[in-house]
């Protein structure tokens, strides 16, 4: 199974910088590119089939994945506390600005080492929401880093 459709709702969130924006175009276009995204079949609930279409939000200090099929059905809903993100998501975006700084002025070698951090981060945030993520949904490493990065961008706005 997998998603073909991505929203980010951010209702009552600041508008995006054209950084973010971009991080969020790019999280988009590669998810759609290539994901992995199942709902778990579990004995109080029958599993819609996918392909899914995904809302992201924040509502209520809280992550909201809302998941539909391709007709327009609600397939799931499942809300996760922010809580386990904040640091990873900190973390995350104050690397970001150390590696956009540093590659306007710093040497290659120096970009590097600044980028292999940020991916180990970025690594990190996927690891955390694959956990969260345990019964609800079933993602790969690489589907779930770039969620990550669509919930990094929702959470600048928190």
């Amino acid at each position: 199974m997998h998603l073909t459709h991505i929203e980010i709702d951010t209702t009552g969130l600041p508008a995006p910088t054209p950084e973010i924006e971009q991080e969020r175009k790019v999280a988009i276009f590669d998810l759609l590119e290539d994901n992995s995204f199942a709902i778990p079949a579990r004995e109080d609930r029958a599993v819609p089939p996918g392909p899914y279409r995904l809302t992201l939000a924040i509502r209520e200090k809280r992550l909201v994945f809302d998941l539909g099929t391709e007709a327009g059905d609600a397939a799931a809903e499942f809300h996760l506390s922010l809580s386990p993100f904040r640091q990873v998501v900190k973390d995350y975006w104050q690397i970001c600005e150390s590696y956009y700084d540093a590659v306007k002025k710093l040497p290659p070698s120096q970009i590097e080492a600044i980028d292999m951090a940020r991916r180990g981060i970025h690594n990190e945030g996927a690891r955390v929401l694959q956990e969260r993520l345990e019964g609800k949904a079933e993602v790969d490493l690489d589907t779930a880093r770039r969620l990550f990065t669509l919930i990094c961008v929702l959470h600048f706005g928190a």
